[in-house]
């Protein structure tokens, strides 16, 4: 987890609060379900034929979509959000 390293670098030279280096980092996870939702509507556009393939089954292919979003949102997406995020919305 790249985060985690950067946050304990930062605290083993200069010490401080774990919290306030991730929030003077821009480290936090997103777990905004608007942001995630909008992650997710932008990776399922960008791989439609991904898409129809978990549509027909291929349960796989979600994990493909939550890379997609992890991606687009540089890494700070809340996995498990991404995939109910996509499942909602590839479902219906």
């Amino acid at each position: 987890m790249p985060a985690a390293k950067e946050v304990f670098q930062v605290l083993f030279e200069n010490g401080g609060d774990p919290a306030a280096v991730v929030k003077e980092k821009g480290l936090a996870q997103v777990s905004d379900t608007g942001a995630i939702d909008g992650f997710a509507a932008q990776a399922i556009a960008a791989n439609e034929k991904v898409a129809a393939e978990f549509r027909g089954g291929k349960e796989a292919a979600l994990m493909f979509l939550v890379g997609q979003v992890m991606k687009l949102s540089r890494g700070k997406a809340n996995p498990q959000l991404a995939a109910e995020a996509l499942r909602r919305q590839l479902l219906g």
